[in-house]
């Protein structure tokens, strides 16, 4: 019987934890493209800037950029502008300290989800995408 080599098992866990880590993306980025006239109005009512923009921005960050890390494709670079946009959209659509209550509550669980995301992140830019990538090839 054969066994995987720590390089290979590690190899192994960076594929699935860029899977994992872009799931949430690639769902939402293409909820946000099917449905791109409701992602415009969505973007007016946060506030953010230029909501047309804004929203093809956000298709192409979440949608394009997930597809392409899950990929492998210039991943550490990638990782590492998402964890900006990340940060972006954690400061303009979570903004927890203008709200209160449950809407205070639940947009300061969103914000650091976001934080958090963005340590996922930065490590996949520290590490690379691993053997498993188009980067390899």
């Amino acid at each position: 019987m054969r066994y995987l080599t720590f390089e290979q098992r590690n190899d192994s866990l960076i594929l699935v934890a860029r899977v994992l880590l872009m799931g949430l993306f690639i769902l939402f980025g293409w909820k946000k493209l099917i449905g791109f006239s409701g992602t415009v109005a969505y973007m007016a009512s946060t506030g953010a800037p230029v909501p047309t923009i804004s929203a093809f921005i956000a298709v192409v960050m979440e949608f394009v950029v997930g597809i392409a890390i899950v990929l492998g494709f210039f991943t550490r670079p990638l990782a590492l502008l998402l964890a900006l946009y990340t940060l972006g959209t954690a400061l303009i659509g979570h903004h927890f300290w203008t709200m209160q209550g449950m809407e205070r509550y639940a947009n300061t669980i969103n914000f650091y989800k976001n934080i958090s995301i963005m340590g996922g992140l930065l490590l996949l830019f520290v590490t690379g995408p691993g053997k498993y990538s188009i980067d390899r090839r």
